[in-house]
């Protein structure tokens, strides 16, 4: 990227420390949850004992750090240069309870995932060449089903994060998550135009003091354990590397490459800057060198929270240096597990009334691209309606593909990735495999248009 470039692109904007700390701070409270739920998904499935599922958050906590920080502030071959934040992948988590819990041990899935990120690095070239296929039908589609597929996240949020506490869906935390977003509502609507950029972070730390003042949170574990604590280089062992395990993460590997394109594509259009094919490149490149690293530390694969692309639609601030300040605040919250701890306390149902704006103004962003759809032609409106419909079916019926192979229920287990194969495949087969008729009729077409501008001769 020539320097003209860099000093157009809105992403490389530089906004001071003060402002990079606190909206870099946004990003943490709004990624914190999906970056701890992994290795807390994973370490209970497979039998892991509570401190090392503690050693597995840190290290999630730590490798997301200094993969954001590769991600956003780039090397060569390394970094897409974008607002993106890195975390442990969810779409890897039943893959990997599967290779621990079929006799594979947590040693084979630090395996699989190490030889299936390099793999990852390997086709980062070829996969980043699909972005010609990529117009706004389909980049619309995705982004639009990537917020709608988070906001069952949301909605798990305001219920309380927990399904088997007693608390579930109680009116209290209905309470909290509404309370929260009414605070966000009138910042937005009378804050200054600062603070409308911050009304989400304002809008989590008046809610977290209210639920405080209620009795509804707490902070009394927030000193307990260790200040400090070092990474632990290969603490669970040497990685083992069974074949297996390994092709079922390279399944598990195109669905993380697959979302990590459309992140990039959703928030490029978001900032309003050229992606290109070498920029995807670059991108994937950084999520798959992070996720090999991540074994050596007892983490999992790395891809771009697609939670946090909301956040930089909603504020509106769009450099890479933000979201880079977030990254090292991560590092700082691995290192320093009493700050981890803080932010954790915060109450599941305040992060889910703000995540209601958050992941909705996601959505809101796909439909804007989807305007610049043509719906005269219907085959456009058939492409966008089985999209998405393709998008939702893992949300409403999780089971939908259990019947067919593994590696179809591996791929299509995010919406993400269903709605981004149907809206290529689809696009591809109306609007670029052309049969004589569809071409006759093109011509005829053109050359009515052509006459139609013709000057009239006297």
């Amino acid at each position: 990227m020539d320097i003209a470039d860099t000093k157009r692109s809105p992403e490389h904007e530089q906004l001071g420390m003060a402002k990079n700390l606190s909206f870099g701070l946004q990003h943490v409270l709004t990624m914190y949850g999906g970056l701890i739920a992994a290795p807390m998904v994973v370490g209970s499935a497979i039998g892991l004992e509570s401190a090392q599922i503690a050693m597995l958050i840190t290290a999630s906590i730590l490798i997301g750090g200094l993969a954001t920080l590769l991600q956003t502030l780039g090397t060569k071959w390394f970094g897409s240069q974008l607002p993106i934040v890195q975390g442990t992948s969810f779409a890897a988590v039943s893959g990997m309870i599967a290779i621990g819990t079929t006799g594979g041990g947590f040693q084979s899935i630090l395996g699989a995932v190490m030889v299936s990120s390099v793999f990852g690095i390997l086709i980062a070239p070829f996969f980043s060449k699909i972005v010609r296929f990529f117009p706004p039908i389909v980049t619309g589609s995705i982004i639009t089903i990537i917020g709608v597929s988070l906001m069952p996240v949301a909605i798990r949020w305001i219920m309380g994060g927990n399904p088997k506490a007693e608390t579930w869906g109680s009116l209290a935390n209905l309470g909290m998550a509404g309370l929260t977003l009414v605070f966000l509502l009138l910042l937005t609507k009378f804050g200054t135009p600062a603070i409308k950029r911050l009304s989400i972070l304002i809008a989590i730390v008046l809610g977290t003091v209210a639920a405080l003042l209620m009795g509804y949170a707490d902070f009394s574990k927030v000193g307990e354990g260790s200040w400090l604590a070092l990474p632990n280089f290969l603490a669970f062992g040497a990685p083992v590397f069974e074949l297996s395990a390994i092709l079922s993460m390279m399944v598990v590997t195109i669905v993380i490459l697959t979302e990590t394109t459309a992140s990039i594509l959703a928030i490029g259009e978001i900032v309003g800057t050229k992606v290109d094919s070498p920029r995807i490149a670059n991108g994937l490149r950084a999520d798959m060198l992070s996720s090999a690293v991540a074994p050596f530390f007892g983490a999992f694969m790395q891809c771009a929270f697609v939670q946090n692309v909301g956040l930089v639609a909603i504020t509106g601030v769009k450099s890479r240096f933000v979201v880079a300040t977030g990254g090292a605040i991560l590092v700082v919250l691995g290192l320093l597990p009493i700050f981890g701890r803080l932010v954790a306390a915060i109450p599941a149902p305040v992060l889910g009334g703000a995540g209601i704006v958050l992941f909705g103004s996601v959505a809101v962003s796909g439909i804007r691209t989807l305007s610049k759809v043509d719906y005269q032609q219907q085959s456009n409106m058939i492409i966008v309606a089985v999209a998405l419909c393709a998008g939702i079916i893992p949300l409403i019926s999780p089971e939908f593909f259990s019947q067919m192979p593994k590696a179809v229920q591996t791929f299509f287990h995010s919406g993400v990735s269903a709605t981004c194969v149907f809206a290529v495949i689809l696009n591809l087969f109306f609007n670029h495999f052309k049969t004589t008729k569809d071409q006759q009729l093109e011509m005829n077409t053109d050359k009515h248009e052509l006459e139609a501008h013709q000057p009239i001769k006297p």
